[in-house]
């Protein structure tokens, strides 16, 4: 059993692993839970004692196997909760992810499973983001970010990389939702930034909202 903190951090660590093979410092940590990196030395201490975390100086911290699967757990949980809130109590998808950070600490697994059958098994929370099974196996698909695709190019929304409710207001502002068709008309040379058709409708949009979608093209 682990604390609120606990899970925090091994939560932290994972999403940190799954950009790296590498040990993930104390810094990178800190800053994924804003807070002080002697505060993630003594939390790190405290994790290798119950033996989900390896910590080897100068070279990081990285989760055991152990450590690895409670982490998955952690995230199915609020992956879960999300579709929940989103499919079945009408909450929009900007709206979760703080509710969700609340309920994935519940530490029922016989209540998770059931929450995973009522829901049908989904695959994929309302973000787009992969849901671990209760094994802890991600399965992930091949998608690119819209800012590589060539003009002329065209795939399906299936993810953002920036989950933030202003991000995601904004993009319910100009009806960018998962699902739908991009294609790209132009590339402005000077700052990247593109014009695009949604279904049928022509938006203009800035480089930086094209690095926070990601699209599933034919190719992948």
């Amino acid at each position: 059993m682990f604390t609120l903190s606990e899970e925090n951090y091994l939560k932290a660590i994972y999403y940190l692993e799954l950009d790296t093979n590498k040990g993930i410092s104390t810094n990178a940590i800190a800053e994924q839970l804003a807070t002080k990196a002697s505060s993630v030395t003594d939390m790190i201490k405290k994790l290798s004692d119950k033996k989900v975390v390896i910590y080897k100086k100068y070279k990081g911290v990285k989760l055991t196997d152990l450590g690895r699967k409670s982490a998955a757990n952690i995230v199915r949980n609020h992956r879960l909760w999300e579709v929940f809130l989103v499919d079945k109590l009408n909450f929009s998808w900007d709206e979760v992810h703080e509710v969700a950070e609340q309920l994935e600490h519940i530490k029922s697994s016989k209540l998770i499973d059931q929450l995973d059958s009522f829901l049908g098994f989904p695959t994929h929370d309302p973000h787009g983001d992969p849901i671990p099974d209760k094994d802890g196996n991600l399965k992930t698909i091949e998608k690119s970010l819209l800012s590589t695709l060539a003009k002329g190019e065209s795939g399906i929304c299936v993810g953002v990389d920036d989950s933030s409710s202003e991000f995601l207001q904004f993009l319910d502002k100009k009806g960018i939702t998962l699902g739908k068709s991009i294609t790209i008309i132009d590339r402005e040379d000077f700052d990247d930034s593109l014009s695009i058709l949604i279904e049928d409708k022509k938006l203009s949009i800035s480089n930086k909202i094209a690095n926070n979608l990601y699209i599933k093209t034919q190719n992948e």
